[in-house]
């Protein structure tokens, strides 16, 4: 049966959590406090398989016309099946939903993120008054994406990269 595709609940939280967790005991993805995805819950997608949730991933919002794919997860007997392909295509198109116009990543898959039209880029694709504002925010997104020196050990390795809607 192929999964189904819908906005996260509350209810998922604790699933989301332990798809991500062996992601982040690896530094693949970025570990968060239980409150951290209870908070960001409306952020995020999941994929369902018979009542079991077995990938996620999230879209979060950083400006008028940037938003970043973040947290983006499938259990490992779900990998290969094109859960992670439809997640990123139903968060893109929330993103051209928004209106927004950019969507970044940083990801070690880059194979994966160039398939779904993701390009590889160098630096931070803000104008600078903008990046000042971003350097406002507490997320830890926020800061793998400003390249910040306090999230360095987390992002060693990782691929910025961005599609342009």
């Amino acid at each position: 049966m192929p999964a189904v595709l819908r906005p996260a609940l509350p209810a998922d939280v604790r699933s989301v959590r332990s798809l991500v967790e062996p992601y982040a005991q690896r530094r693949i993805l970025l570990a968060k406090e239980l409150v951290g995805y209870y908070e960001a819950v409306q952020e995020f997608l999941v994929a369902e398989v018979d009542g079991v949730v077995v990938g996620c991933g999230a879209l979060h919002v950083m400006w008028d016309d940037l938003a970043e794919i973040r947290t983006l997860a499938v259990h490992p007997e779900h990998l290969g099946t094109g859960v992670g392909h439809r997640l990123v295509s139903a968060l893109v198109e929330r993103a051209r939903e928004f209106g927004l116009q950019r969507v970044f990543c940083l990801t070690f898959e880059v194979d994966f993120f160039q398939r779904q039209g993701f390009v590889a880029i160098d630096g931070t694709p803000v104008a600078p008054d903008v990046y000042a504002e971003l350097l406002r925010s507490h997320d830890d997104g926020v800061a793998e994406f400003l390249d910040l020196a306090r999230v360095k050990p987390n992002t060693l390795g990782n691929t910025r990269m961005l599609l342009t809607l």
